[in-house]
């Protein structure tokens, strides 16, 4: 193989484990901008929105955040992070990390706006919070969302750099040599 184009692949197995982790990370990003709602059935605010779910949300998206950023960071430090698909890789981790840490503070600035909506509050004051909390997690699951589409393209960057290893063989083994056959055992002779 061409020591130039070996020195640009990353091992099959550490593509494969790095693909997998994004893959995870994708799929919980994705789970929380699905199940995690503001809106009830009828797609209104709830007359009393829960502060506790809705800080809740925050504390799970932060928690998310730090994964990828730790993720990011981890992949940054890694030999692999210079060659030319992991530069790739690391800009899309790059921008998942950015979007990841935008979500947290939507999802507590709804559960603040939560705490002030008052039944005395005029009609218009209290559509204006109620919007205002509407657009806000709204917002922080879109962050979540476009999060995961990140996480989608490394992966899929990754993916193509697999079966950009097909094309060139797997690095070879030295073989062991056999192992000598059985002396005849001295009650044999």
């Amino acid at each position: 193989m061409n020591p130039d184009i070996q020195r640009e692949l990353i091992p099959r197995d550490e593509t494969r484990h790095l693909i997998g982790a994004l893959d995870a990370m994708k799929a919980k990003l994705l789970d929380a901008a699905q199940q995690w709602q503001l809106l009830d059935e009828s797609g209104r605010v709830p007359a009393s929105p829960s502060y506790t779910e809705l800080l809740q949300h925050a504390a799970d998206a932060q928690d998310l955040s730090h994964d990828v950023v730790q993720l990011t960071a981890d992949f940054a430090q890694s030999p692999h992070s210079t060659k030319r698909v992991g530069s790739a890789v690391l800009a899309h981790l790059a921008t998942a990390a950015t979007m990841s840490s935008h979500a947290a503070p939507r999802f507590i600035e709804t559960a603040e706006t939560a705490l002030s909506l008052s039944p005395s509050a005029s009609p218009i004051t209290r559509q204006y919070r109620e919007n205002s909390m509407v657009i806000d997690h709204a917002t922080a699951r879109a962050y979540l969302r476009r999060t995961s589409e990140s996480l989608r393209d490394a992966s899929k960057e990754l993916n193509a750099h697999l079966d950009f290893h097909r094309f060139f063989p797997a690095p070879s083994r030295r073989e062991s040599p056999a192992p000598p056959p059985p002396r005849p055992s001295a009650h044999h002779r």
